[in-house]
């Protein structure tokens, strides 16, 4: 008989999920003033540090605005729904699941790499040099940033002009942004994916098929890599 290993969390995971809860528990709205951090130290029972760098992540989420000398607030509706939806997906998705899934993802995504090296024409790479200088924004919103992630990826198998590579992202979209949200850390601090993103771009801009393949390959393996610590 096989069962499922019991899923490991942090310290700083389990206050965000908590927080998320409660403001969805109890409806609040965005500008709802929450406690202040002395209070939540008390509350949640954790170190200044751990709740710090948990509120961090859910502002980075756009689930929270903390507003220096005036508290921390509930970020606005959409970001609320888009975080909300997130750490469900999180939750509702084991991690043997989503390496799974990586591993489907990797299959189609380094192919796609390939074709878009050799087929991409100015617009294309325009369309996808548009995208990521939209993800150099270090206060974008977390959602947005995980959207604009993925539609960065879907661009890349347009090109690439298979449909039924399509057809498989848009069916596994909600596990992808899930893999983005367990494996990419805030907006802020995403310098390695960036790099990784922009690697594969300039091999689609130089028509490197072979370059194209192996940064791609790099990405994949690196997604994977994070899913399995």
């Amino acid at each position: 008989m096989q069962m499922e290993a019991i899923e490991k969390h942090t310290t700083v995971d389990l206050v965000v999920e908590r927080i998320t809860q409660v403001i969805k528990e109890r409806n609040l709205l965005a500008g709802y003033k929450l406690p202040g951090e002395h209070e939540l130290v008390e509350q949640l029972k954790v170190s200044r540090p751990v709740l710090r760098e948990a509120l961090a992540r859910l502002q980075s989420m756009g689930l929270v605005d903390i507003q220096r000398g005036k508290g921390t607030f509930v970020g606005n509706a959409t970001s609320l729904a888009n975080c909300v939806r997130l750490l469900q997906s999180a939750v509702a998705i084991s991690p043997q699941e989503l390496i799974t899934y990586a591993q489907l993802r990797s299959a189609i995504e380094v192919q796609a790499a390939r074709q878009a090296a050799e087929s991409a024409t100015s617009e294309d790479i325009a369309q996808l040099s548009g995208l990521l200088k939209k993800l150099d924004d270090d206060e974008l919103p977390y959602p947005d940033a995980l959207e604009l992630d993925f539609q960065f990826h879907r661009k890349i198998i347009d090109i690439a002009g298979n449909p039924l590579m399509k057809n498989l992202m848009e069916v596994i979209y909600e596990f992808v942004l899930t893999q983005m949200a367990r494996t990419t850390p805030s907006q802020r601090e995403n310098a390695f994916g960036r790099k990784l993103h922009k690697a594969i771009l300039k091999a689609i801009q130089d028509h490197d098929a072979d370059g194209a393949e192996l940064a791609m390959s790099q990405h994949m393996q690196t997604i994977l890599k994070r899913l399995m610590v």
